[in-house]
Order: C-alpha cells, then structure tokens, then sequence
C-alpha cells in the first residue's frame, strides 16, 4: 500500500465527526438522489414521534414526516415490535412462497377498500411505490389492449421511466432518450392559479369543459367517433397532487370527470402514495370525492415508512388469475414477511383507532393557526388542506407571484437547527413542492398535538422572519 492509499483509508466510525462524514459522503456516495437539493445536508443520529434529532441532540420538529411515509410517528413502539417479532419468527422467505401476513394483509387492505366502493377486487404487492405503478400500468395495458394514459400536469407518479412518462415534469425524463408512451398531461383543477386564468367561483368548471371538448371530434386526437373508442386507456390521477403541492379539486370536478372518462371506457387509476392511510381523514383520499377507481396504488404509510412494501388494489375483472396469472408481474423482494407483518400492525393499529374522527379535527385546528399566521404576512399567498395534508404557498408582497428564493431561505434556515421558539435550540424539518417550488407541503405525524403544531407555526414564523430579513 504506497503512501496516498494510506491517507485515503476511511477513520474508524467512533473517530469519523459530521464535517469527515460529509466528506466521505461527498466521495463515494452517488448524488442522484434528492439528499443535495439542499447545500450541506443534515445527519441525523435517532428519531422519536414528531421529532428528528442530529449528531450534536439537536431537535427538529419535522412537518413533512418522511414524505407522508411516517403517518404514525417515528419510532412507534407498537410498530417497532411487530418487526422485532417477524424477524425473531419468520425474517424473510422467497417470495414465490406463503406466509400467514401476507394473505391476512391483503385480505385486510382488500375487504376495506371493498367495503368502502362496494367492489371485489385483488391486492398485489412490490417494492416501492413506482414499481406498484408499473404493475398498474400492467394491468391496464394487458385489459385494454393500449399504452396511452391521460395524466395531470402537477402529477407525481415516480421515476422509473414507466413512472416518468405519466409524471408530467420533464426534468424527470430530460436525460433518457424519447418517451414514446408519454402521457397526454391535462391541466389540474389548481384554483389558485388556474392554468386558463379563471376564478373558481365563476368558472363554471371550465377546465372540465376542456377536457370535455377533446372528445367532439377524432381531429382532436383522442378518439374514433365512429366507434367510441379512445386511444388513452387510463387517467392516472392523484385526488390531492403530493409533489404538485398538496392543492385538490373542488368536490364536483372529479365526479365529472368520472362520467366522461365512463362514456370512452377510460379507466380511473387513483394513486394514494402519499395521501393514503388517513393523512386526509380518510383511509384513502379519493373517499373524498365520490367516485369509485378501477386501480388503488399505495405504499409509503402501510408500513410507517419502515419497509419499502407497496401495492395495488384492482377491481376483480382487471386482476382475477384468468387475466393476470402466475408470473404476469414479479419483484424478489415485493412480499417480503417483515413488510407484510408491519403491514398487518399498521392495519391493525387502524381499525383500533379514530383517525376518521382525529385527523379532520387537527387539520381543522392546523389550517386556522396558519390562517392567523397568513393574515400577518402579505407573503404567504395561500393556505389549504384536507385533514392533515396542508399547503402554505409563499408568494412576493403581491401575494400571488411565486417566491421560490422565500421559500429555499425559510427551508435552509429550518435544517440549520438555529431556532429558538419554544426556549430552546431547535430546527424545523419542511418539505417543499409545487409548479414552481414555492408551496410548503405539510404532512405531519397523525399523532401530532396541539402544543406541536403551535410550536410548529412558532418555528415557521421564527425562520420566515429571519428569510425576509436576508432578503
């Protein structure tokens, strides 16, 4: 070993402080994910509740839990034990192989979601939410016998490149080659900012008279009017767009929608990845709106973020093994026992709990703090939510133009961990999303109390204060 292979060696962990971490960090780990959206990222050391805690035992209060992954609060020692005892019993098992947790979480998650639409449909499981959403698109493509999909603009689906073509960002597909199968991305419902300049109490739905108006001749593309059938076998929709900035529809928009996507056979494919398990008051977002899908896809909550398991539930004629048979789709790790048996505690966790109760009540008592707060500021240009999926929209002093450079500022100075709301050094964990980077998306902790959330508008507050002051 020559003298440079020497200094290059790795310091034993016990000796390694946060700057030699990030430095190795910064050499050999890839930077393909999101870590370095932000300048120097935080290393986190333990977690609890609604809390993150750093290397030097800072608090941070985290708003966004994960990405709504972590419903029921970090280290949840109910869940925590349900893994302890899959691994002590059943840790892992080749998944072309039973096991009890499996068959009674699919029963649990398909008997519920049956119950609600009144449907018999099928779970399948996989590894991660996009890969759940390339086995949706399986099953509409081998049901329709097409490849096209309708989605929204301000839709967030994933990143493997099935997932990227029905996502509407380009960045996500810039760097891959043509998207053949790209989606036909139709304007959201976005009232605040409505895509044709129109004011929600006075547009008559206009955006859905739009959409209406493609179908009134084969020259707009997307139909055969001679025999009613369109090119475009789904809408892939999210019923509260998570990465477009937690807004959703008014309540008469997507059972519209559903009447004319049922006069071309179109099928309703609703992606509850970040909004399902309660985060809006209901066991799943779309409950809000009257309309029944064809496909659920989830994940990220069904196991409290502990286990990449996800899913899909299917109406009967989509999924039943005369269509979708032995092999149609499969993933090494997709029923893994220790994701099944998280599974099955959180949908146990569930039924024993009032979150239909809980959840609207502190969303309700979230939304009106922030209001307050909204009042105080000419910069915060709109605020919204549904139970506990909320938006705080930052804006110059006009109160509608974007302020992305806000937004970045109040963000970096929550992860600096400098705060003092509350008497003590703490930071503040947000996430941010939205057409243009300027929407706070909060999704906290289920279990989040009121002096939580009045400490989280504190802290907000605090580091709003401190941005404008940069600016």
């Amino acid at each position: 070993m020559n003298q440079k292979q020497k200094t290059d060696t790795v310091p034993a962990e016990k000796d390694l402080t946060t700057d030699e971490l990030l430095k190795l960090e910064a050499k050999y780990c890839s930077w393909g994910d999101t870590v370095h959206y932000v300048d120097r990222p935080n290393i986190f050391a333990h977690c609890k509740g609604s809390y993150l805690y750093d290397r030097e035992g800072v608090e941070f209060l985290d708003l966004q839990m994960w990405y709504s992954a972590g419903n029921f609060g970090y280290n949840n020692e109910r869940i925590n034990n349900a893994l302890k005892r899959q691994i002590g019993r059943l840790p892992q098992l080749a998944c072309q192989y039973l096991h009890e947790e499996k068959i009674m979480l699919a029963a649990a998650l398909a008997e519920r979601i049956g119950m609600t639409f009144e449907e018999k449909g099928r779970i399948h499981f996989n590894v991660g939410g996009s890969q759940a959403l390339e086995d949706s698109l399986k099953l509409v493509r081998r049901h329709a016998g097409r490849s096209l999909m309708f989605a929204f603009m301000g839709g967030y689906h994933g990143r493997t490149l099935g997932a990227s073509a029905i996502t509407s960002s380009f960045r996500y597909r810039e760097h891959y080659g043509h998207f053949g199968e790209r989606a036909f991305f139709v304007p959201f419902p976005y009232c605040f900012r409505c895509f044709y300049g129109k004011k929600k109490d006075s547009c008559g739905m206009y955006c859905l008279k739009q959409f209406e108006k493609l179908f009134e001749s084969e020259y707009y593309g997307v139909v055969d009017r001679k025999t009613n059938v369109c090119e475009f076998a789904a809408f892939y929709i999210e019923t509260v767009q998570g990465t477009g900035g937690y807004q959703f529809a008014p309540p008469e928009y997507f059972p519209g929608l559903k009447k004319i996507l049922d006069r071309y056979s179109i099928l309703v494919v609703d992606d509850e990845i970040q909004m399902g398990f309660f985060r809006t008051g209901k066991f799943m977002s779309i409950e809000h709106f009257d309309i029944t899908p064809d496909i659920i896809v989830f994940g990220k909550a069904l196991t409290n973020g502990m286990n990449p398991i996800a899913g899909i539930w299917a109406k009967e004629k989509l999924i039943s093994p005369k269509v979708f048979g032995p092999g149609s789709t499969h993933s090494t790790f997709s029923s893994n026992p220790q994701g099944t048996a998280l599974g099955l505690e959180v949908m146990k966790l569930i039924g024993e709990s009032d979150f239909a109760a809980e959840v609207p009540k502190k969303g309700r008592y979230f939304l009106a703090r922030l209001r307050s707060l909204q009042k105080k500021y000419r910069e915060i240009g709109d605020v919204d939510g549904l139970g506990l999926a909320l938006r705080v929209e930052m804006c110059e002093k006009d109160g509608y133009t974007p302020n992305k450079r806000l937004t970045d500022a109040i963000e970096e100075i929550g992860l600096s961990g400098k705060l003092t709301a509350g008497g003590r050094k703490r930071g503040l964990i947000l996430d941010v999303g939205g057409y243009y980077k300027n929407v706070f998306t909060l999704a906290p902790s289920l279990y989040i109390t009121e002096e939580e959330m009045d400490l989280g508008v504190d802290l907000f507050e605090e580091a709003l204060q401190k941005a404008l002051k940069k600016s």
